[in-house]
């Protein structure tokens, strides 16, 4: 198994997408053991999603996917989509 992750760092208002097999050990990483990396600049980091794919492979597609989007507004999505959806929105 693999995992897509986003996360958020809300003192720079950042958002960060990577994937990995082991997600709490990469935010571990991203949060206190890199040292000289893009997000150890903008430290404390919060998983603000993660979905779990069946493959590396399709890990790297997703994750270039949302990469090519506006991080930010796609992840805002995540987030408020499930609280502010109805029985009938359509999906």
């Amino acid at each position: 198994m693999h995992y897509v992750y986003i996360l958020y760092s809300a003192d720079h208002d950042k958002y960060y997408v990577g994937q990995t097999p082991d997600v709490d050990t990469r935010l571990l990483f991203h949060n206190e053991l890199s040292e000289k990396s893009y997000t150890s600049r903008y430290r404390p980091w919060s998983m603000v999603c993660k979905m779990q794919v069946s493959d590396r492979g399709v890990a790297m597609r997703i994750e270039r996917y949302i990469k090519s989007r506006k991080i930010g507004s796609f992840a805002t999505g995540i987030e408020v989509y499930p609280e502010e959806r109805s029985e009938d929105a359509a999906v």
